[in-house]
């Protein structure tokens, strides 16, 4: 029997392009708006100091969340157009190679921003697991706060490729997604709480995946992996889901709202 882990979520975070932030995201994903109009908004990591925002790339701004608590960030494939550049300019000038380029192209680069930001002194976890690296982090975090008993700030995100990368880890646009997970329940009354376990992975199924209601506002981003817990998350989605671990295992997550359950 596989051990069930639990947390009340205490906070929730979205942000892209076109649904910047999540009570934006929620009303669009729920269907009760629809997308905004205008040009896609820019990110911007207004806790860093002007100096340090100026040299912080996409994925240190879309990660980064005004919270003091242990964190988890969870990211594909890092800031994949930082690396093509890496790899581009040592390829030909290595000479040439930027110093702060190459300081942002390590995979804790968004973690190490957000803890200067925010001066946060607790651990920081960076993690990736290929394709299924959001239900890789999400479990981490879950494991961290329940272990801990204390609340753990979970951030998921990826950016888009760039360069012959893009044909080997494909990724398009900007998507990321955080969630504060308190197992505390009855200090926090949250109005979502997460339960978890672990199970073995199935034969494959044949059949393709029915479409998604986000298909056609979001883009082809590595971490649309973190898209139907957050479609769960505004009571419009399926409140149960299987999200792929690897190595022959799945995480089986249930979206309960606890607010109209009452105390747990």
């Amino acid at each position: 029997m596989s051990t069930r882990l639990g947390a009340r979520i205490a906070g929730i975070g979205f942000w892209s392009p076109l649904l910047p932030g999540w009570p934006v995201a929620r009303d669009v994903l729920a269907g009760l708006a629809p997308p905004p109009a205008g040009p896609p908004a820019k990110a911007s990591a207004r806790l860093l100091a002007p100096t340090e925002r100026r040299r912080a790339p996409d994925t240190v701004a879309i990660a980064l969340d005004p919270r003091s608590l242990p964190s988890i960030f969870a990211s594909t494939h890092g800031d994949l157009p930082i690396n093509d550049y890496m790899c581009s300019t040592l390829a030909t000038t290595p000479a040439l190679c930027s110093p702060t380029k190459f300081h942002n192209s390590v995979h804790n680069a968004a973690a190490g921003y957000w803890t200067m930001g925010t001066g946060c002194m607790q651990p920081s976890t960076a993690l990736s697991a290929w394709h299924d690296t959001f239900a890789n982090g999400l479990l981490e975090a879950l494991v961290q706060a329940v272990a801990g008993m204390t609340p753990v700030l979970y951030v998921a995100y990826d950016v888009g490729a760039r360069g012959p990368l893009a044909a080997v880890s494909p990724s398009e646009g900007l998507l990321a997604m955080a969630l504060v997970l308190d197992p505390r329940g009855d200090a926090n009354p949250a109005d979502w709480r997460l339960d978890a376990s672990v199970e073995a992975l199935p034969a494959p199924s044949q059949s393709a995946p029915a479409p998604a209601p986000w298909d056609a506002l979001l883009p082809a981003n590595a971490m649309r992996q973190c898209l139907p817990l957050l479609a769960a998350l505004t009571g419009s989605g399926d409140s149960s889901m299987l999200l792929r671990l690897g190595s022959g295992s799945r995480l089986a997550v249930t979206v309960i709202n606890a607010a109209a359950q009452g105390p747990a």
